[in-house]
């Protein structure tokens, strides 16, 4: 054998070795770490089968260590009124007390009462409210938003922003690294610019200083003074402001809350900025203390891979066994865990309304078409499923029993449920629900006669695109 044989032999032999090891690696924590038996043996596979860029892959998206920086985090932060009890009672003769009970168990959050919370509709209504709310600011601004973008929508809330700081207001913003501009963030640098503390959230130019590629901040809160909360799925960008006739217009529905529970809404974006900027907001600028001014009940529930995995995943569980009569939900995708199409299926079939309401057409197609294939499902077991006309509704709501109204930031897919940084609002009270029921009506219903016209090739393409839910 050559000198030049010799050498290529040891590089093979060195690689081979290599492979074997980052496989083992790989193999081992999933092991250990991941659930989900799906997931566990596509990266086991991924790891195998693809020596170095499995195991890359894996360490760019597959471990989870935000929860671990969390963690340390977390312990560096003083409660800000001590534990929260969970309700009492699981019993009585109201069918959601056993769901107040659960999620109070989950959160380890109580449900507040004394709260008034007042629908804006799209950016039209939700902007005008919120940089109102901004200029008579006096002590705190606390935003966060996935999409922050320095448009003609966006350009207001730059300046207004500036000039709650210059005024001595403490200004804190915080947006996506991704969802906001991963190369470029016009925002991010004209409020640092302008001397106001501002983080995106988990970017890094250096990938490998990225704790989790894969794990995005998708809450969209701003709490004001810590009396003033506006929560909900409105970005800040020109899309949202329908009266602007922009390119590509989104409906969306964003709320205004008082009361004792935006002292929740004001902790999670404490917690979030405390966990990406390592500063701790506590004092009576954030939290002051607050009494009733409404009338319903209100709670937030969080979720994130930090501390709070799959906590809103589990509020829908709780929520589909505990309706009684009627069941309806509009997100703008459906690609939940299989466990919620179950459930919703088997409500169907004991004889509740199960109504879902999501876009005809999305602005992603492949979600579009792995979403056919849970929707045969669900059409077969007798919910309903109504596609709703443009523009694009991106609002997120789960209403039951017309008393009990889940809304925030999370849409009905595997991302927002296992992935993304969350933030929901539980509200009980039928005003409210009616409410918020009556903004999505002009539906067309979906027959399962339009699925059964589907070619053979199309419900291959749906299928396929059904495997890709975990990472769409």
């Amino acid at each position: 054998m050559t000198l030049d044989g010799d050498l290529t032999w040891l590089v093979g032999e060195i690689a081979a070795g290599a492979h074997i090891v980052i496989a083992a690696g790989v193999t081992a924590h999933v092991l250990l770490f991941k659930r989900n038996i799906g997931t566990s043996i596509s990266w086991m596979g991924i790891a195998w089968l693809s020596p170095f860029v499995g195991g890359i892959l894996y360490f760019a998206f597959g471990i989870n260590r935000v929860k671990r920086r969390a963690k340390r985090l977390w312990r560096a932060r003083e409660p800000v009124h001590g534990e929260p009890a969970a309700p009492t009672g699981a019993g009585g003769p109201d069918p959601l007390t056993p769901l107040e009970y659960a999620i109070g168990r989950l959160t380890g959050l109580e449900s507040t009462t004394g709260n008034d919370a007042r629908i804006l509709r799209n950016g039209d209504e939700a902007y005008p409210a919120m940089l109102a709310t901004i200029e008579a600011a006096e002590k705190s601004i606390g935003l966060c938003s996935y999409i922050f973008r320095a448009d003609s929508a966006g350009q207001p809330f730059i300046d207004a922003l500036i000039r709650a700081h210059r005024r001595g207001v403490q200004v804190r913003v915080l947006i996506d690294g991704i969802g906001g501009g991963y190369l470029w963030s016009g925002t991010f640098v004209r409020l640092r610019r302008a001397g106001v503390p501002v983080g995106r959230f988990l970017h890094s130019y250096l990938p490998w200083r990225t704790p989790f590629l894969n794990l995005r901040n998708h809450r969209k809160v701003m709490v004001v003074d810590g009396r003033i909360a506006f929560v909900g799925g409105i970005n800040i960008g020109d899309e949202n402001v329908l009266a602007g006739n922009p390119a590509h217009p989104v409906r969306d529905v964003h709320f205004r809350v008082e009361g004792p529970v935006v002292e929740q809404l004001g902790e999670s974006f404490a917690d979030d900025w405390l966990f990406e900027m390592g500063e701790t907001l506590s004092d009576a600028r954030w939290f002051p203390p607050l009494g009733p001014v409404g009338a319903y009940e209100a709670r937030a529930i969080p979720s994130g891979p930090d501390e709070n995995l799959e906590q809103i995943e589990f509020v829908a569980l709780h929520a589909i066994s505990c309706a009684r009569h009627s069941i309806r939900i509009v997100t703008p995708y459906y690609l939940p865990p299989d466990v919620l199409t179950t459930a919703l299926s088997l409500a169907a079939m004991r004889g509740l309304y199960v109504d879902i309401v999501v876009p005809e057409h999305s602005n992603h197609r492949v979600l579009d078409w792995a979403r056919r294939v849970a929707f045969r499902e669900l059409l077969q077991a007798g919910c309903r499923i109504w596609l709703r006309q443009g523009p694009f509704e991106h609002s997120k709501i789960m209403a039951i029993d017309n008393v009990w109204t889940m809304i925030g930031s999370a849409n009905w897919d595997t991302r927002s449920f296992r992935l993304n940084f969350e933030l929901n609002v539980e509200v009980q009270g039928a005003e409210f629900a009616a409410q918020v029921d009556a903004l999505v009506r002009t539906t067309r219903p979906l027959e399962l006669a339009e699925l059964n016209a589907d070619s053979l090739p199309l419900r291959l393409r749906n299928a396929a695109a059904r495997l890709l839910t975990p990472y769409l």
